[in-house]
């Protein structure tokens, strides 16, 4: 791919307010699995894992981990998942838009690969909810996932959150995110959970009661970057949190944007990258209290983008890298 241009703009990054320390003591154990980057992982009924790598693969995983499958290849970059409540396996891709994959036919087909007009550029994650509405992200409609740092590096809030009803027809529910990323709902369906990545905040949209149709805040000032979220067993949103905080990134987005002009030149290999960290967070869905969390390094795994809630385990998911990583819990 060509590397886009980019048109930064100054913005101020919120401030960054410390959490609880860690509770969470687990060994990580990391599973093979055939491809890099297997961006989320989300749990089917029987308890496998699926997951999707960079080359397009999408894997299943068998709940103890011991095997894996190749069941497709969506031909672009899979990123969040769900599993639909017939079994079929929901796909965001950053090319091809929203995807449906059926396991009892290996059928792949796509749900949404436009909006208003315009091509999805980033579908981000998904998930539905019981009368098979799906809420979808798009974290930048400017650059795919090959450039995300473009997104980071430009500075302009161009993520949305979407909904699509069971008839097919697509709403915008909020734009000018700052890189919407995962999404999940409460256990009682009355809000939508999404994820800004660099605005480091979780919001949630309601949807039922007095306050229907509106944003409010869950969690905000997190000192690092969420990315892909999950409804706990409990009810709790666990986050997984990619990185801390890139100081010299947020030190230059308030400054003038020609300096983030050259800094695009630079061969992309060579901009900052996020520092690897093993990094979950566990959150109340009412208040947004630290329920749980966990924050360790690991010398083969890091940069969490993923995670998911089995019995007894807690499952990641990650960029950067190999393999996919779950906690005894």
């Amino acid at each position: 791919m060509t590397k886009p241009a980019i048109d930064p703009v100054r913005w101020q990054p919120p401030p960054s307010r410390p959490l609880p320390e860690p509770d969470l003591t687990a060994t990580l154990h990391v599973v093979a699995v055939p491809g890099n980057a297997p961006e989320d992982v989300v749990a089917d009924a029987e308890g496998n894992i699926w997951t999707g790598v960079d080359d397009g693969r999408i894997i299943r995983i068998s709940a103890d981990g011991s095997s894996t499958e190749v069941l497709t290849n969506t031909g672009g970059r899979p990123l969040g998942l769900a599993v639909a409540r017939d079994g079929r396996l929901l796909i965001c891709d950053s090319h091809r838009g929203l995807l449906r994959y059926d396991p009892a036919t290996a059928t792949l087909e796509t749900l949404v690969a436009e909006v208003a007009g315009r091509k999805l550029t980033f579908c981000s994650n998904v998930v539905e909810s019981s009368d098979g509405t799906l809420f979808f992200t798009e974290s930048t409609s400017r650059f795919h996932y090959e450039y995300y740092k473009g997104a980071v590096v430009e500075g302009r809030a161009t993520g949305s959150l979407f909904r699509r009803d069971p008839d097919g027809t697509v709403s915008i529910l909020a734009s000018r995110l700052r890189f919407a990323n995962g999404v999940t709902l409460t256990v009682d369906e009355s809000a939508v959970v999404f994820a800004e990545t660099t605005g480091c905040r979780l919001s949630k949209y309601w949807l039922t009661g007095s306050r229907a149709g509106s944003t409010t805040a869950l969690v905000t000032d997190l000192p690092g970057y969420p990315d892909n979220i999950s409804t706990g067993r409990d009810g709790r949103i666990w986050v997984a949190m990619v990185s801390e905080r890139n100081r010299l990134s947020e030190w230059l987005c308030p400054r003038a944007p020609a300096i983030r002009s050259l800094l695009w030149r630079l061969p992309y290999r060579w901009l900052p990258d996020p520092k690897p960290l093993v990094w979950v967070i566990g959150f109340d869905p009412d208040d947004g209290r630290v329920v749980t969390q966990l924050r360790t390094q690991h010398p083969d795994f890091g940069l969490v983008t993923g995670v998911v809630e089995t019995p007894g385990r807690l499952w990641l998911g990650r960029i950067g890298g190999p393999g996919v990583g779950y906690l005894d819990l």
